[in-house]
């Protein structure tokens, strides 16, 4: 499967390989830094991820679309480990996470930055200690080298002299700012971004969209990007993906979305209201 060519996935696909992925499960040249290899995700009885297959491709950015309901967060819940999927395999960076022991599984868990819906700042914390926490929870830098990495961070966002505000002062677009500088203090390999543009104004919208662009192309991150809003979705993404009750039923460049016939494609991009949706 590639960037380049749109597919309906089979459920008879070999679980022994994969798109650019070797029998062992190690890292491969062109291989994808997140593979859900058939996976399935049930809450209860309602299947959630009916035998998913999704490639997210070092150093781009993914975007999953699709409207409510449809499986988007879950997706990221079984990518940092919050839950176990029913049945499949989720490889990170050429590891299969779930024959991983728990040591290995948070190494594995360092590669990975979130960034929230709603932020998640600490309310009581000035955004510079926001930002210190990861590195004092998880690392043994020394103050110094701790404020020097912060400030460095902050300045590349766009946020200088912001250390000392705290979370409430701040607009919705810095928030965002902030919760993203306090997921790469830790440099991850991968970051996830959880309807970032959600109850923003379109001007801060497109400002958000810009920044992750900046995390491929200046820190050369591979970004996994769950959303709903559709300039946001073919503005910033290298590879998209319309998810539909638990399946991935397109895949390729925002152009060639735009050119798929697929009728449940077409009437969610066309935003209409009647159709098979």
């Amino acid at each position: 499967m590639t960037q380049q060519t749109m597919t309906q996935h089979s459920s008879d696909d070999s679980l022994s390989t994969g798109p650019g992925q070797p029998d062992r499960g190690e890292p491969a040249d062109g291989a994808p830094m997140v593979w859900m290899d058939h996976v399935t995700m049930r809450y209860g009885e309602r299947v959630v991820l009916d035998d998913l297959e999704l490639t997210v491709p070092r150093g781009k950015v993914t975007v999953v679309m699709g409207g409510s309901g449809h499986g988007k967060s879950t997706i990221l819940k079984l990518i940092v480990g919050f839950m176990a999927p029913a049945a499949g395999r989720i490889l990170i960076d050429g590891q299969n996470v779930l024959e991983l022991s728990e040591v290995e599984r948070l190494e594995v868990q360092k590669k990975i930055g979130m960034s929230f819906q709603y932020s998640a700042l600490f309310d009581s914390m000035s955004v510079y200690e926001n930002c210190a926490f990861p590195l004092r929870e998880h690392t043994r830098l020394r103050e110094g080298e701790i404020r020097e990495r912060v400030r460095d961070i902050l300045n590349r966002l766009g946020l200088p002299g912001s250390e000392d505000e705290m979370p409430s002062e701040l607009s919705g677009g810095m928030r965002k700012r902030v919760g993203v500088a306090r997921a790469i203090m830790m440099q991850p390999t991968i970051m996830l971004f959880d309807e970032p543009e959600s109850g923003l104004d379109p001007i801060t919208t497109t400002a958000i969209g810009k920044l992750i662009m900046e995390m491929r192309d200046n820190f050369h991150i591979t970004c996994l990007v769950i959303s709903h809003n559709l300039a946001s979705t073919m503005m910033v993404g290298d590879k998209v993906c319309m998810l539909y009750k638990g399946r991935i039923i397109a895949e390729g460049t925002p152009d060639e979305l735009r050119g798929n016939p697929d009728p449940v494609l077409q009437q969610f991009l066309h935003g209409r209201a009647e159709g098979p949706y």
